[in-house]
């Protein structure tokens, strides 16, 4: 299996294994939608790492696979190409991606599909595309001009020059540079602070940003307001203020589902 899911302690690593680049091949793509979808619905998995291994998070798309498509082969794939890939940006889960060795292509559109991004300091970054006469497909155009804003997202796309990882932190690519040895690590650290935390409540703060990102500030400040509302319906909001009343903060403990 060119991807598989591995769960401990709340903490669900989404891990590509297709050595030695990682390629995104079509089986990769539609692999990584069903473990969204997966984890998506596991009341045991509350947080999510992306991961490719110690070497390499994913170099890109499999180009000699997709060089056999023609033009109405790609109509026909793309579509699911981007549905996978926007099923892992909503997991309705806190999300960070271990970024080792390249991240490139459909790589970093994966990498672009999670909340935080932790990165290695041997790391490179970017979306070559134009090199092949083509633009990102999985999102990269959206996601990225979104996360850097648009001059840097042009640059990168027109150019399809790699970043380093100093540069990925200083433009705001990524969230965190550390040394190679310690990515999963870190990642992981990161990833089961949040799986101890109120799903829901996450689950609420995700999607107010991301859907209000999307809208005007009006609409965003509704989904907000509705959200905000609605978790006051909730046992791991009366647990939260109880133990805040009786204990001081930081010291509630919450349920474990994500289901409203």
């Amino acid at each position: 299996m060119s991807v598989h899911l591995e769960v401990a302690e709340g903490v669900g690593t989404i891990r590509l294994d297709r050595p030695p680049m990682n390629a995104l091949d079509i089986a990769t793509q539609d692999r990584l939608g069903e473990l969204a979808a997966e984890v998506t619905e596991r009341d045991d998995v509350r947080a999510v790492i992306l991961y490719g291994g110690e070497k390499v998070f994913a170099a890109g798309a499999d180009i000699k696979e997709m060089q056999l498509l023609d033009h109405a082969g790609m109509v026909r794939r793309s579509r699911p190409l981007q549905e996978a890939f926007t099923a892992v940006a909503r997991i309705p889960k806190p999300v960070v991606a271990a970024i080792t060795g390249y991240a490139l292509g459909g790589g970093c559109e994966l990498a672009l599909c999670a909340d935080y991004r932790i990165a290695a300091d041997n790391s490179r970054l970017g979306q070559p595309e134009i090199l092949l006469g083509l633009i990102p497909g999985a999102g990269g155009t959206q996601r990225l001009s979104r996360l850097v804003g648009p001059s840097k997202a042009k640059d990168l796309v027109f150019t399809g020059r790699m970043v380093k990882a100093d540069e990925a932190l200083r433009i705001g690519l990524v969230d965190l540079v550390v040394p190679a040895a310690e990515v999963y690590e870190q990642a992981h650290a990161w990833a089961a602070r949040l799986a101890r935390g109120p799903a829901l409540a996450l689950r609420a703060a995700k999607e107010s940003i991301d859907q209000g990102l999307e809208a005007d500030i009006d609409t965003g400040l509704t989904i907000e307001r509705n959200w905000f509302a609605g978790l006051f319906a909730t046992e791991d909001r009366e647990r939260g203020m109880r133990s805040f009343v009786e204990e001081g903060p930081g010291r509630a403990t919450f349920l474990s589902t994500t289901r409203r």
